[in-house]
């Protein structure tokens, strides 16, 4: 069936969209001619890095596109709870406020934690309003498209790289839906196991399949509870089994049963899948266009959300009391204000985003440390080309950088970090002198820092920081003269 586009609303958002910021060649039509042909499923739960790669585009710009897409309503913003063991879908939230660190996965009948880099990913689905698909009815699917196009995503990788959903697909032998009453499932079962399944109930049972085959069918009953299987164990002989089952519970549920042959059971013991790229909602909260835009977002889990890992920069100005003094409040201010517009264009250019302003200095957040202190070298070069500008030097910058685990709040009605990885980054930084750089091994250790530093010498010595029991290294980079980033 020819896919229904609508065509004025579309022509009207893709105009804005264009509008919206300076696009690379062809980016816009890409997009466009993405959401005109391409099928229902590559129209669902759209994967910024991957539509990038295949699509011969940044990252960065990617998202971007997808962010300003959303926020003109030509997509719908998806945050995803994700199992790591089944990939399954567990919740899909359309804004942050839902997203928490406690969850339970039906599929694995498991409560699992997540954090914002790990298990959370953040997807984007074409607007019904620009063009219907068939997952905007998700109670009108098929069983097996509810299953493993909807519940559960192709993107949970087993250690040879195959998707964990296409091995589960090619066993389940029998899926439904279950309308009240009784519904037969027949499945033909070699030795192994018969692993039946709910995406979005704990109802299952697991059936061992062994001895010496049947020559006649083997009927089994089965009381569907909505929550629970009676019986949910049992074995039976290999040959074909029927499966009458009596959902007594008055509302339509579901069941997937697998036959998993005996040689392939250890594959139900790996402990998590490797998942392809994609849209972290740690990335996506170090990202400057989603805090731009997205304002209003924020964090209602009390306890916030977890990130396993965040590198943390901060800045300050040297002197900034004597500059007050020395030229006036108004033409301080000025200055103040001139100077955070470029640390923003710079930190926005390295991949990460400011989350606050605290006086005269700035906090911004990386994923990747290098890209922090790529950044750090770029502000100290931009000072200084600003500081050419200006009668004497005036701005004087010191930067400190750390890295480590850390908890997303909403503070102030702001998105924001909080813990002790803060308050070290903080620290780190009140140890550093004019245009130099200070930051913890966390940060030096990190993939490509050193050779980043290489042409600066960074200097170790040990800092007794407030509220740290012991004494931590850190390493000095004075990066005075930025010649060597020329």
């Amino acid at each position: 069936m020819e896919a229904v586009v609508y065509e004025q609303i579309l022509d009207e958002r893709l105009a804005a969209l264009e509008a919206a910021r300076a696009w690379s060649p062809r980016v816009i039509s890409k997009l466009e001619s993405h959401i005109r042909s391409a099928d229902d499923v590559a129209l669902f739960r759209i994967n910024p890095i991957r539509f990038a790669a295949e699509k011969n585009i940044a990252e960065a710009e990617a998202i971007d596109l997808f962010l300003h897409g959303a926020f003109l309503g030509l997509f719908e913003m998806d945050w995803l709870l994700l199992c790591s063991a089944c990939s399954c879908v567990v919740e899909s939230f359309g804004s942050l406020k839902g997203v928490r660190n406690q969850f339970h996965c039906a599929m694995c009948r498991a409560d699992l934690e997540a954090a914002l880099d790990d298990c959370i990913a953040v997807t984007f689905t074409v607007s019904p309003q620009i063009r219907p698909i068939a997952f905007h009815r998700p109670e009108n699917l098929a069983a097996g498209d509810f299953a493993f196009a909807y519940k559960l995503t192709d993107e949970g990788l087993l250690p040879d790289g195959t998707p964990f959903v296409q091995v589960l697909k090619a066993w389940t032998a029998a899926i439904s839906h279950l309308p009240p009453g009784t519904t037969r499932l027949e499945v033909n079962a070699q030795k192994g196991l018969l692993h039946a399944w709910a995406p979005d109930s704990d109802a299952g049972f697991d059936f061992r399949v062994d001895g010496e085959p049947s020559a006649s069918p083997q009927t089994i009953r089965i009381r569907y509870l909505g929550n629970r299987c009676e019986p949910a164990e049992g074995m039976v002989a290999p040959g074909r089994i029927v499966f009458e089952i009596e959902n007594a519970t008055g509302q339509q549920g579901f069941l997937g049963v697998s036959a998993i042959p005996a040689e392939a059971l250890p594959i139900l013991e790996i402990p998590r899948l490797d998942f392809v790229p994609h849209l972290s909602g740690s990335r996506l909260l170090a990202t400057q266009t989603f805090r731009d835009l997205f304002r209003s977002e924020a964090i209602r889990a009390v306890e916030g959300i977890s990130v396993r890992d965040i590198t943390l920069l901060f800045t300050d100005l040297k002197g900034s009391t004597d500059l007050y003094d020395r030229i006036g409040d108004l033409n301080a201010l000025s200055l103040v204000q001139q100077h955070f517009e470029r640390l923003r264009e710079v930190t926005v250019r390295h991949g990460g985003a400011i989350i606050k302003t605290i006086g005269d200095a700035v906090m911004a957040a990386f994923v990747e440390p290098a890209d922090a202190v790529r950044a750090a070298l770029a502000m100290l070069q931009d000072m200084e080309a600003f500081n050419r500008q200006l009668p004497s030097r005036e701005v004087i910058l010191k930067i400190g950088i750390h890295r480590g685990a850390a908890i997303a709040v909403t503070l102030n009605e702001h998105l924001d970090y909080f813990g002790q990885t803060v308050n070290i980054a903080a620290r780190v930084q009140s140890l550093s002198e004019a245009r130099e750089i200070c930051l913890t091994n966390e940060v030096l250790t990190a993939p490509g820092v050193q050779d980043i530093l290489a042409p600066f010498a960074p200097k170790p010595t040990l800092a007794q920081l407030k509220g740290v029991h012991q004494q931590m290294p850190v390493f000095r980079v004075n990066a005075g003269n930025t010649s060597a980033l020329r």
